[in-house]
């Protein structure tokens, strides 16, 4: 059996998401009753298109990456805790003993859910089972115990779905991505909090109409407010502030311009390939459609997908933007913080994405989900770091240089994390029936009153919107 979960999880690492997604799609289209010919089609349009995504995401996460350590730099700020980036979470999620048997357990949980119809998502976003294997890494590395964190990853599944559905259909309108849903759990955990910082600004004179997206600046200033226009100054911006003393003056200019280009492409190219990302889709949502009207009537059943479909949208994109030199910032002046941020600065988009449809898309509102968010996340960070870096010691991580502990912003900053290993380290078992309980009274308080659920996530009054242009 461990052999067999090995090579699985080998799999899952050698072929990456751009193969194993479509890989994955082919199959559950040829069993929802699609032809063969025409799953096979749409199986590679969204392999493609997820190709198309990550190259964007890659030059544009790139150029946001450099910039931000050109400004850490520029600060010549010091901290003991370092942020290693998600690439490096993920390799620890998967190369802990929790992640040789994530896949297995994530699917069956999903299985499950779907048959008692407690979830309407089919997540079909293999990769991104680290998420929960991460998690569960921490409570093994906090209990010693393996048991409690195979738990603890089954919660984390069965919390990313209650995620990814209830925020479906705000996530569907305003990002005009029908047919899908996003259990990416270090976004959808954002969900949450963004809700209550949303409910307090609306109580605020004068702060609750201050109304900035991307839509009134484009009407506002014509052409200068139009997102690949608007992509550029803010590239100008970052990369003035990043690079003011990066050499000669040429120097600084070339690199001020080169950042400012990458971000005016990436607002324009991203949302195409987003385009192209339902293109392939579109048979699939059909299938599935047939499928479970044949045998259920008209339960809807969602493809559960990464939440890079949702980072092209400018209010994504610019929101995060404003929040990178917000964040170290925030690593000066925080009291008692230990966190240099590093490469994870690049991932901010990441984590305020789902923000959007509650917020309206108001860039103002998201940064200040964002900010907040944020500023908690470093007390996450420094409260589990010492986890982390165990964690990624009994996987066989090799300890970057001048490190004393490690942490990144996916998912070491995640209040979902920090919760979970207090319910495991402060309860023991009880916190884990504690957690199983809470996770299934939301999901049946959710069933029951769904479309509250669902316009308290931002799906009331939400005109039909298309991926931006």
């Amino acid at each position: 059996m461990d052999t067999f979960l090995s090579g699985l999880k080998a799999a899952v690492d050698t072929l990456g998401a751009t193969v194993l997604l479509p890989i994955v799609i082919f199959i559950i289209a040829v069993i929802l009753g699609a032809k063969a010919g025409k799953a096979f089609r749409a199986a590679v349009t969204i392999g493609v298109a997820f190709i198309g995504i990550n190259l964007v995401l890659g030059l544009m996460l790139g150029s946001i990456g450099d910039v931000a350590q050109a400004i850490v730099t520029n600060t010549g700020i010091h901290r003991d805790i370092v942020d290693v980036g998600w690439p490096s979470a993920a390799a620890i999620a998967f190369g802990s003993s929790v992640g040789l048997w994530v896949i297995p357990i994530a699917i069956a949980v999903n299985v499950v859910l779907l048959l008692t119809k407690m979830t309407r998502t089919l997540n079909v976003d293999v990769w991104n089972f680290w998420h929960f294997a991460f998690v569960g890494s921490l409570a093994t590395a906090a209990t010693g115990s393996l048991g409690y964190g195979l738990v603890v990853a089954a919660l984390m599944a069965a919390l990313g779905l209650l995620f990814a559905d209830w925020s479906a259909r705000a996530v569907q309108k305003f990002y005009g991505v029908p047919g899908v849903s996003v259990p990416h759990l270090a976004s959808a955990q954002i969900l949450p909090v963004a809700i209550i910082i949303n409910w307090i600004i609306e109580r605020i004179p004068g702060i609750n109409r201050i109304d900035i997206s991307t839509e009134t600046i484009e009407k506002r200033f014509g052409v200068f407010g139009e997102p690949v226009v608007l992509g550029l100054i803010i590239g100008l911006v970052l990369g003035a502030i990043g690079y003011y003393n990066a050499g000669d003056f040429g120097t600084v200019v070339s690199k001020v311009l080169q950042t400012g280009m990458t971000l005016a492409a990436a607002m324009m190219l991203l949302p195409r390939m987003v385009k192209i990302l339902m293109e392939g889709l579109l048979p699939v949502s059909e299938a599935a459609h047939e499928f479970v009207r044949k045998r259920a009537g008209d339960r809807e059943l969602l493809v559960g997908l990464d939440s890079a479909i949702l980072i092209g949208h400018p209010a994504a994109i610019s929101s995060s933007l404003i929040l990178v030199p917000i964040a170290i910032v925030l690593s000066i002046i925080l009291p008692g913080n230990r966190v240099i941020l590093f490469a994870d600065l690049a991932v901010i988009p990441f984590i305020v994405a789902l923000t959007a449809p509650l917020l309206r898309g108001n860039v103002f509102r998201m940064v200040i989900v964002g900010t907040v968010t944020l500023a908690a996340g470093f007390y996450v960070a420094n409260a589990l770091a010492p986890l982390f870096t165990s964690a990624a010691v009994s996987s066989g991580f090799k300890m970057p240089e001048n490190a004393v502990q490690i942490t990144s912003v996916v998912d070491g900053f995640l209040w979902i994390s920090y919760v979970v290993i207090e319910f495991v380290q402060t309860l023991g078992v009880i916190g884990l029936v504690l957690m199983a309980l809470i996770i299934a009274a939301c999901f049946w308080l959710y069933h029951r009153n769904t479309a509250a659920w669902e316009r308290a996530a931002g799906a009331e009054d939400e005109p039909e919107a298309t991926p931006a242009e």
